[in-house]
This record gives C-alpha cells, structure tokens and sequence, in this order.
C-alpha cells in the first residue's frame, strides 16, 4: 500500500519545512503550496488524501479555500486540518475554531491545530483521521 499523501498549505516556509519533514519521518508523503490558489493546482495535479491548510495566507485565504473545496462535489469529502496562528493565548478574541464550528452552511473540518503544533497531536490527528475513513469505507463494501 502506498505511503498517504498530505498537501500542506501555507505561506510560511519555516512550517512547511517542519510540517514536510515532520510528515515525511512518520511515513506520509508530502507536497505543498503557498497560498490558496497555488493549493488548487497542487489538489488536481497532485491529488492528496489530506489537507493541512493554514487560514491566513496572501491571494487566498484558507478560509476561503476551505469554503470552496467543501462546495466542490468531487473535493468535499478531502480531509482537512485546519492550522493557525491565531487564538488563545495569543489572540483571545479570535477564536476561529468556534467560528468554524458554528457555520451551518459548511461542515467543520476533520481537524483543527493552533500553532505551534504539537508534533504528537498532530500525528494522532492525522491518523485518526485516516483511520476513520479507513472503517467507513469497510463498512460502506460489506
């Protein structure tokens, strides 16, 4: 079976670095983009089997992407998780994970992390994740 692969999105090189190296030592494979419009030729050319989006990006944010890939019908179903710099200590007033949460008009995303991630944490998610939509796709051929 071949290693998931896992799109990160993010206008930080320094966490793409430590997301890509993070990712790879653990068995996925990794491409990436920086921003949100260069995330969807990544999404068609590469095809990953999960999304680590940052939310604030240039040209297109990952709020914006995340609206969109959520209304595709051939990407809806693409797991995401959520990664950002803005919340609680830092930014109490912002709390995205809330706000994502009560949208109705969207489902919420498989995963959301603030940063710094914590590699365990992320780990776990990410095959949680994957572990999930490994026993419903058993169930759906039985």
């Amino acid at each position: 079976m071949s290693p998931k692969k896992i799109l990160i999105i993010d206008d930080e090189e320094d966490v793409v670095t430590y997301l890509t190296t993070l990712l790879e030592e653990n068995g996925y494979q990794t491409c990436s983009a920086k921003n949100g419009n260069e995330a969807w030729e990544r999404i068609r050319q590469d095809r990953p089997d999960l999304i680590c989006l940052d939310l604030l990006m240039p040209e297109k944010s990952g709020v914006k992407l995340y609206g969109e890939l959520r209304k595709d019908p051939t990407l809806k179903n693409l797991p995401v998780v959520m990664i950002t710099a803005f919340g609680p200590p830092d930014y109490p007033a912002i709390d995205f994970k809330r706000f994502i949460h009560s949208r109705t008009t969207i489902p919420p995303p498989e995963g959301y992390l603030e940063k710094p991630v914590d590699r365990a944490v992320l780990l776990k998610t990410i095959a949680s994740i994957f572990q999930t939509r490994e026993k419903g796709a058993s169930v759906q051929k039985s």
